[in-house]
């Protein structure tokens, strides 16, 4: 079979904070090589940028993707799942999208809807609201307003579909970062993605959720970090380039990237800035990375006809604290 063409390869459908895309080429070099690692785990999952990027290029057999965001979640199950029904309720959002259905729709309860629904609307208010901010409030409820967009792409079809044919068989978690510990196992490759540590008071920006990520959290992420190395595990981690996060990894490889932010609402405070990859192994050189492009029917191999529910793909999870990680959109 030929290789995927183009229009084929699945890519995020949110707009997330903290999204990787733009460094994915940096990230590609510093991948274990393919082969190594059978089982991929991401347990901050956001938009899935790296994973859908790893599962092109290493071609693990098994994957796990975690988060604290229980909609999140919920929308990869859905897609994965029920993907036509997804476009259809989508497609209804596209026809009827103006201000008030927006402020109709973000007023629903979640918990009062299908999943299905729940999917569709939380897709719709990422792809309207200002910024693609993902924000709650003391209740849980969302409450980012509208963004000011012509023509906001609310729906891309053909890019859903390529999603689930990537997710066949992917098992789904609803789960804080630390329960990582309960089921990495060694020879995993795992990608954390946290909640940026804020390189300035005035850059602080991590309540996405009810419950912010502070530097307590950063250093029990450290600690499951060297936990999973010592496990046999390998690791790669994403952060802010400061000396607080350069500290806690200071026995790990650390690797100065530089990215774009844009999520400050001020225009003169967006620009490049630098951040950092840890890894407790060393990185490939490119003559160590065989990179072999996936095939049509890899990504098909579990997803029945219709875009039912994959084969072994697991639906078990619960809410829990922890929440996207800040930084900035994709």
């Amino acid at each position: 079979m030929p290789p995927l063409r183009r229009s084929d390869l699945a890519r995020p459908f949110l707009k997330w904070a903290g999204g990787k895309t733009q460094l994915l080429p940096r990230f590609e070099a510093l991948y274990p090589p393919a082969g190594r690692a059978r089982r991929y785990i991401e347990p901050f999952v956001g938009s899935a940028a790296v994973f859908f990027q790893v599962r092109r290029l290493l071609r693990p057999e098994e994957v796990l993707l975690a988060d604290g965001n229980e909609e999140l979640i919920n929308a990869y199950r859905e897609i994965q799942g029920s993907v036509h029904r997804v476009i259809r309720l989508l497609s209804e959002h596209r026809r009827l999208h103006s201000k008030e259905h927006y402020y109709r729709t973000r007023s629903l309860q979640a918990r009062d809807l299908s999943p299905a629904r729940r999917a569709a609307r939380f897709i719709y208010l990422n792809r309207t609201c200002f910024n693609g901010l993902y924000r709650v409030n003391r209740l849980g409820g969302f409450n980012v307003p509208m963004g000011s967009y012509r023509n906001p792409p609310i729906l891309d079809a053909e890019n859903l579909r390529n999603v689930a044919r990537s997710l066949a068989g992917v098992e789904l978690k609803v789960a804080p970062f630390h329960e990582t510990l309960d089921y990495a196992r060694a020879g995993d490759f795992i990608y954390f993605d946290p909640p940026y540590h804020p390189v300035s008071e005035t850059s602080r920006f991590t309540s996405y959720t009810r419950d912010s990520f502070g530097a307590s959290d950063q250093e029990e992420l450290a600690k499951v970090f060297a936990a999973l190395g010592r496990r046999g595990c390998l690791v790669m981690l994403s952060n802010s380039d400061c000396a607080f996060i350069r500290g806690l990894y200071r026995d790990f490889a650390i690797h100065a990237v530089p990215a774009r932010r844009s999520i400050n609402s001020r225009g003169d405070r967006r620009g490049p800035v630098s951040e950092v990859v840890v890894l407790n192994y060393e990185a490939p050189s490119p003559a160590q990375i065989p990179r072999r492009p996936l095939q049509p029917e890899l990504l098909s191999r579990n997803m029945p006809a219709g875009g039912g529910s994959p084969v072994g793909t697991a639906r078990a999870g619960r809410a829990t604290r922890r929440g996207p990680a800040p930084a900035d959109a994709i």
